[in-house]
């Protein structure tokens, strides 16, 4: 599982002083970012082999400014050209946010998809956790 802790900035706080709601799928690409360099390890984005298929994001409480929030990320499934990443918000110890990415392994001059290779398939076993 990775951590990251993120500090909340005013300026993504609303109306009613929450952590706006487009704001978490921003803090969960964030968290993706370790799984990112097992298939790019420099990030270079001439280099890049992955895209977003689908995200989910499920709002369990409030996010507020003035507290960290840890967003924990963790492999839930790895398929033949895909897979799932599972990710969580944390503030003051409790679950306030959860969600999921499929990526795709892609090809992006041929626009298609392509097995994820095995010495990456095995790095990213190593993370493997059902979600909480």
């Amino acid at each position: 599982m990775f951590t990251e802790i993120i500090t909340p900035r005013f300026a993504e706080t609303d109306a009613l002083g929450h952590i706006n709601n487009t704001v978490i799928p921003v803090w969960f690409e964030q968290g993706r970012k370790p799984i990112f360099r097992f298939f790019t390890p420099d990030l270079d984005f001439r280099k890049w082999r992955l895209i977003v298929a689908k995200i989910e994001v499920e709002f369990v409480g409030e996010l507020v400014y003035g507290h960290a929030v840890e967003i924990r990320t963790f492999l839930e499934k790895t398929g033949n050209t895909s897979l799932t990443v599972g990710q969580q918000a944390y503030q003051r110890n409790k679950l306030r946010a959860r969600g999921k990415a499929i990526l795709v392994h892609f090809d992006y001059e041929a626009k298609k998809s392509m097995p994820i290779p095995d010495d990456i398939r095995t790095l990213l076993q190593e993370h493997l956790i059902a979600e909480k």
